[in-house]
């Protein structure tokens, strides 16, 4: 089964079109056909109209569920990188495997991913470096995320290579995912991601 989360930001839904193309790519690629998505905002409880939700799309070849919760950003102040290779090239319900490589992220709040020596993502999401004035998300990743497509087109951020031993180049690292973006959360240090 896939997942599908999508930011519902007081009424808006966010992104809506890159999260489409993203179930056509995974029916595309798994041969089935991706099903459609009826009105978000109808469906949205009268309560979170005025807030930021998260709503979750459960998916195959139909629509199994769809839930909407009030949005609270996970606090990370400290990265602890992991080399692994998982598998999440698409958004699957099962994590099984990344909620395995978090239970190395020892006093640190969440890990960096690194595959080859590689940085690529934390378990929840993209990453972004800040380096002066310029952004620069790793060529490698383990899932291509909405935001990080979107924030690419607009231009905000450009593709680097980034490796472990590249990082202290950069000033901070930002996370992003379909509910972040840049600006909503404090950077992530780089004196606060362990090796």
């Amino acid at each position: 089964m896939f997942l599908e989360t999508i930011c519902i930001d007081h009424g808006n839904v966010c992104n809506l079109a890159g999260h489409i193309a993203r179930m056509q790519q995974a029916a595309a690629h798994f041969r089935f056909r991706a099903p459609a998505l009826p009105d978000l905002l109808l469906l949205l409880p009268a309560e979170l109209h005025d807030t930021k939700v998260k709503c979750r799309i459960r998916y195959r070849e139909t629509l199994l569920e769809i839930s909407f919760d009030q949005y609270e950003p996970k606090r990370v102040q400290s990265l602890q990188m992991v080399e692994a290779s998982p598998d999440y090239c698409f958004k699957y319900t099962n994590r099984d495997e990344l909620n395995r490589l978090l239970e190395q992220k020892g006093e640190a709040d969440e890990i960096l991913i690194t595959c080859n020596g590689l940085i690529t993502d934390t378990t929840f999401s993209n990453v972004v470096f800040r380096q002066g004035d310029h952004l620069f998300t790793p060529d490698s990743w383990l899932l291509n995320g909405t935001k990080r497509q979107k924030l690419l087109r607009e231009g905000t951020i450009t593709v680097r290579k980034i490796t472990r031993e590249t990082v202290q180049a950069y000033e901070s690292v930002h996370l992003i995912n379909a509910m972040l973006d840049i600006e909503d959360t404090p950077p992530v240090p780089v004196s606060c991601i362990f090796p």
